[in-house]
């Protein structure tokens, strides 16, 4: 047998022996040896009890023991390990890659001057998006070194410091560093700030699912795009203009160690207002940069040991839209909205604007801030400064607005809106509700000239054509029946096209205007660039009267400038979006109008400087110094508005004046501004417009110009033939002019003195005996009005 069977078979004979009866009896059979035996059993129970709570320890030390084995430890740590992992797949399955917040999509408009430099920004946040190729290689470095040094080669995130975190959040100590840059790229464009555990595990499956589906350039520059760096500044253009007064792309790699330590503790770093502690900590902060990019041999140690630190510059007021600003904004915004319509990248206007709103444009402008400056100026010292609307009423209804644009390349140099965006909204220089009066007979010249245009009696028009220039005379050959009257009802007789545009007589452009064909007037103007498409083509709009702004009435004139090759006046100059491509049209577009017709119109302008209605305020103005200028001054009915218009070679600017009643808007006159005779002292063209005018051209002109002019006619040039008469529309007064239409056949009308240089406009050969009864005003070179007082 064996020892096992020996065992069992011993414990089977054990169990036998056990019941109590058959031990009894054995105890009485046995007698005093079981007694003895039963003593000593007795002796070893006594000792038994000392034992029992010990036995009672060693069983519950046993269960332990059977309880927490090492495999049932091993097996429960792998399977919560199992049920982690179970959990962060299922996580990683639920959690998508979800849309930036709208906080870190906001961005502002930057619009800059036409040499780059900032002039303001349009938005609550200071943040421009510049894609990574705009920032330096070695400047992009910088930001991994300070944060990241294994961005290029981890996958986007730092478990023991995500795990670290976690913790800490937990335990409640707070934040703690230690996220790649991934991570907080994460936590600035896709989630928020708060500190919880399941943002943070958002945070970690976000950064691992980004990292698998985007570059580390995509990373890199969504991070240094959304980070806040002081100073109201997020991203590192904003950053980079804030602290340094460049551009993204100018940074050097010590600027952009700077800007890479900034985003420890941007206020306590902030040169400007650190502590001497702050200073020191962001200066060693530097050092740690630079010493991590020797590191990683992204700097030779050589020229890290040559550089110094850059010392950002003061901070300066964030820019706004008080004084010009504003107008020039809305202007450039309204011209960008237009062309994302006109391209189809946006389906309407109001799509474009929501476009434009949103943010995110760099428009640079084409306007000169010396000029900007000039003609600012020019406004405050020649009108504003003289207005008082305390001492009278009528001052405070006077607006200005002015545009100026390079004839050559359509650029609009200069905008004057208004007083100051704050004051007063609407824009004076794109405005379109005031007429442009006398400044319109030009285009009625021009549209005269480049059709061939001929009299009633069928001879061509030119510039020495006589036209009859009697106050309300009526105009021959229309349907509709129109006498216009000459300002002040004056009377001039008969007198050369050129004569009538010198002294803007009314009459006899009425007439020129049927002689063209008010249709082809109209068709002229909108080809230089008004809207005339819904206007009536009636005799009357030889006087001026549809609307049209400073602007409109620049480019025209540049049109003129330009040889008759079409001007569009151009605020924008670039426009840049990180997700949208813009084409501007090119300014400067085909020949609208011939260039004799264009050259002679600018001859005959002149005339209206050197012997006309501008005389005064540009012919005699001390600046000129012999530039040669074209122009034409404009007084509206009742005058509600003054204008002039004029040019050189190189610049035309168009200034109107503009009567605004200040409590309602409604159009009121300008008569009696800045103090002269309430009722007779007329704000005119040759005025304020005027001297505003000469003051900004000849303080910005570098030399002097003259034009270059193919044409033999107007007042630039000598005369070559005696000024042909119109039979059917021109006489001759025999007594004092009238309103009657004359009787008498008109004869040829030869000028009574030849000029010797340049020509100068022809005088009635007969002088009308009756004195106006009103007085005098531009018409007669009296700029203001006040004939001599």
């Amino acid at each position: 047998m064996g020892r096992a069977d020996e065992r069992r078979a011993r414990q089977r004979n054990g169990r036998r022996a056990a019941p109590r009866d058959r031990s009894s009896q054995a105890a009485v059979e046995e007698g005093p040896t079981v007694v003895g035996q039963g003593r000593a059993a007795a002796r070893r129970g006594a000792k038994g009890g000392k034992g029992a709570k010990g036995a009672a320890k060693g069983a519950k030390k046993s269960f332990l023991r059977r309880m927490f084995t090492w495999k049932k430890i091993l097996g429960t740590f792998l399977g919560l390990c199992l049920l982690g992992i179970g959990a962060f797949i299922a996580l990683y399955m639920v959690i998508e890659i979800p849309a930036g917040n709208a906080d870190a999509k906001l961005e502002s408009n930057v619009y800059k001057y036409s040499d780059g430099s900032v002039m303001t920004r349009d938005g609550d946040v200071n943040r421009e998006i510049v894609d990574l190729a705009h920032v330096p290689k070695d400047v992009q470095r910088t930001f991994v070194a300070a944060e990241n040094k294994s961005f290029y080669k981890d996958s986007g995130v730092d478990l023991r410091g995500t795990a670290r975190g976690v913790l800490n959040t937990l335990s409640g100590k707070g934040a703690q560093g230690g996220s790649t840059i991934t991570q907080q790229y994460v936590k600035n464009y896709y989630l928020t700030q708060d500190q919880t555990v399941s943002r943070k595990l958002k945070e970690l499956v976000i950064s691992l699912k980004l990292d698998r589906e985007k570059s580390k350039d995509y990373i890199l520059a969504g991070y240094i795009n959304t980070s806040y760096y002081g100073r109201n500044a997020y991203g590192i253009q904003a950053a980079a203009q804030a602290y340094y007064r460049v551009d993204a792309d100018k940074l050097t790699v010590p600027q952009g160690a700077y800007l890479a330590a900034l985003l420890q503790a941007p206020s306590q770093y902030d040169w400007a207002a650190a502590t001497d502690t702050g200073k020191k900590l962001v200066q060693q902060r530097w050092n740690y940069v630079l010493d991590n990019m020797v590191e990683e041999n992204w700097l030779n140690k050589t020229e890290r040991d040559a550089m110094v630190f850059p010392k950002p510059m003061e901070p300066r007021p964030a820019p706004g839209l008080g004084g010009q600003k504003g107008y020039l904004v809305k202007a450039a915004n309204a011209a960008l909205e237009k062309q994302l319509v006109s391209q189809g990248v946006a389906d309407n206007a109001k799509q474009a604007e929501d476009m434009v709103g949103r943010g995110g444009w760099t428009i640079t402008l084409n306007i000169d801030r010396k000029k900007q400056a000039a003609l600012e100026k020019s406004v405050k010292d020649q009108l504003t400064g003289k207005l008082d609307k305390k001492k009278r009423t009528v001052d405070g209804n006077v607006q200005a607005g002015a545009a100026s644009v390079d004839p050559k390349t359509g650029a609009v140099v200069a905008m004057y809106g208004g007083v100051d965006y704050y004051k007063h909204y609407y824009n004076n220089a794109t405005r379109t509700d005031y007429q442009p009066a006398s400044t319109f007979k030009p285009v009625i010249l021009a549209a005269a000239l480049d059709q061939g245009a001929t009299t009633q009696d069928g001879k061509p028009i030119t510039a020495d054509t006589i036209y009859d220039g009697t106050s309300k005379r009526p105009v021959k050959g229309s349907d509709i029946g129109f006498a216009p009257e000459n300002e002040d009802d004056q009377n001039y007789g008969n007198i050369t096209v050129q004569t009538a545009m010198n002294k803007s007589v009314n009459s006899a452009f009425a007439q020129l205007g049927v002689d063209v064909g008010m249709a082809k007037v109209l068709k002229v103007a909108d080809d230089l660039g008004m809207d005339t498409k819904d206007l009536r083509a009636v005799p009357a709009q030889t006087l001026g009267t549809m609307g049209a702004s400073p602007l409109q009435m620049a480019g025209v004139y540049a049109t003129l400038d330009n040889h008759g090759k079409k001007v569009t006046p151009a605020l924008v100059k670039s426009v840049e979006h990180i997700s949208r491509k813009v084409t501007l049209p090119d300014p400067i577009g085909k020949q609208v109008i011939s260039r004799e017709a264009a050259d002679t119109v600018t001859s005959v302008l002149t005339g209206v400087v050197d012997d006309g209605t501008a005389r005064t305020s540009v012919r005699d103005n001390p600046l000129r110094d012999g530039q040669k200028v074209a122009g034409k001054t404009g007084t509206s009915d009742n005058n509600k508005s003054a204008w002039f218009t004029g040019y050189t070679p190189s610049l035309v600017t168009s200034v109107g004046l503009f009567g605004e009643n200040a409590k309602n808007g409604s159009q009121v006159t300008l008569t009696g501004a800045t103090g002269l005779i309430p009722g007779v002292g007329r704000i005119n063209g040759g005025g304020y417009p005027a001297q505003i005018w000469a003051a900004y051209t000849f303080g910005v002109q570098s030399e002097v110009t003259k034009f270059d002019l193919e044409t033999d006619q107007g007042a630039a040039v000598r005369p070559t033939s005696t000024p042909t008469p119109s039979k059917t529309v021109s006489q001759t007064p025999t007594e004092s002019p009238t309103t009657e239409e004359p009787t008498e056949t008109p004869t040829t009308q030869t000028p009574t003195q030849t000029p010797t240089q340049t020509p100068t406009t022809q005088t009635p050969t007969q002088t009308p005996t009756q004195t106006p009864t009103q007085t005098p005003t531009d018409d007669t070179g009296d700029p203001f009005g006040l004939n001599g007082q």
